[in-house]
């Protein structure tokens, strides 16, 4: 495992509340808000009347550096931290924070007496360093609390977005019930053999359909139970039911939430191909750009046929656009359309997993 790859780790650990302090947007919050405490601290003690930019600059250097060198430490200890208890990590870091003050302070006060340690010149200023480190230790204090409240809260979030995913799952289950049996009960009649390997084949999409995991699962697995569906879907359409795939290879290894697909084709079939006497084609296009991930799926539409069961497609749609995001944020999207007789649904989201495969 590299480097990197043990530091990505030690971010995610579930216990761990230190953000990745090698990432540019955490160290540029961290500057931010320092900054902002140090100018707050100046204007209370100057004021706006006597209020100094030289003295806000020379605040604002020493703050700074000492915040970047803590960060560039935690950040290069961040894999060790992660294994610690809670209190020995609180303590690691401000242990951490004290001596870069100090080192600092001292440092600043060697640059003021003109770079010479000579006892004419440089003189320790014990009140100063007590001072520097007091605001130091509260500055340390607010970050890490403020920090473990944030960690608290996403833990919640995602709680609450696993139990909600899986609340939107088995919303989808009753409906691919319903319409499994129906397949299964025309063939029972006509052909007990086939019946027999719809029955295999159903068991493995419901060895799917019941796994209560809430992870994604790569997309090339969907895709395969996709395809045993449509297959038999096939023995109850025939001739009528033609799929058209066209996926890239590199697609296959991003990742999509368990059974949001199937809901799609489901509905493409119920209430695109299956209204038409002569059916229809539905073409399905996987591709991926730099981490994004684009999928799309087309049937033919004729608004004039009969077509029952149109709320549960918009409650279907629904559930897998707030699975979709969910799982890859509010950028991730699920939109449809329809375009000269065909009914477009297309999705798209950026999937990191797919990223650092391919790299």
């Amino acid at each position: 495992m590299t480097a990197e790859n043990k530091r990505l780790k030690a971010v995610n650990t579930k216990d761990a509340f230190l953000p990745d302090f090698c990432a540019g947007r955490a160290v540029f919050v961290l500057v931010l808000v320092a900054e902002l405490f140090v100018l707050t601290m100046v204007l209370a003690s100057s004021g706006i009347r006597q209020f100094s930019w030289q003295y806000l600059a020379l605040v604002s250097l020493f703050v700074q550096w000492v915040v970047l060198i803590s960060a560039l430490l935690i950040c290069r200890l961040q894999a060790r931290l992660s294994v610690l208890s809670l209190s020995t990590t609180v303590t690691a870091v401000y242990l951490i924070t004290m001596l870069v003050t100090a080192a600092a302070s001292l440092m600043g006060d060697w640059v003021m007496a003109g770079a010479s340690f000579s006892i004419q010149h440089f003189v320790f200023d014990g009140l100063g360093l007590l001072r520097n480190l007091m605001v130091s230790a509260i500055m340390t204090g607010m970050v890490l609390r403020y920090l473990y409240v944030q960690a608290s809260l996403r833990r919640q979030e995602q709680a609450e977005l696993e139990s909600r995913i899986q609340a939107l799952q088995s919303r989808i289950r009753p409906h691919f019930l319903f319409n499994s049996m129906n397949i299964i009960a025309s063939l029972i009649a006509s052909d007990p053999r086939k019946a027999e390997q719809v029955v295999e084949d159903l068991a493995e999409l419901f060895r799917a359909s019941l796994k209560t995991t809430a992870h994604p699962v790569k997309l090339k697995e969907e895709l395969e139970l996709c395809r045993c569906y449509v297959g038999i879907e096939r023995l109850r359409l025939g001739d009528r039911l033609q799929v058209d795939w066209d996926v890239e290879a590199i697609a296959e290894q991003a990742t999509i939430p368990l059974l949001t697909l199937q809901p799609l084709l489901e509905n493409a079939i119920y209430h695109g191909v299956q209204p038409l006497p002569e059916g229809g084609t539905i073409k399905v296009v996987v591709g991926m750009r730099d981490g994004q991930v684009k999928i799309t799926v087309t049937n033919p539409y004729d608004g004039r046929a009969k077509s029952t069961g149109v709320d549960s497609n918009q409650i279907a749609l629904e559930n897998i656009s707030h699975r979709i995001r969910a799982c890859y944020g509010d950028s991730a999207r699920l939109s449809t359309h329809q375009d000269d007789g065909f009914f477009v649904t297309e999705i798209n989201y950026f999937c990191e997993a797919a990223v650092m495969v391919k790299g």
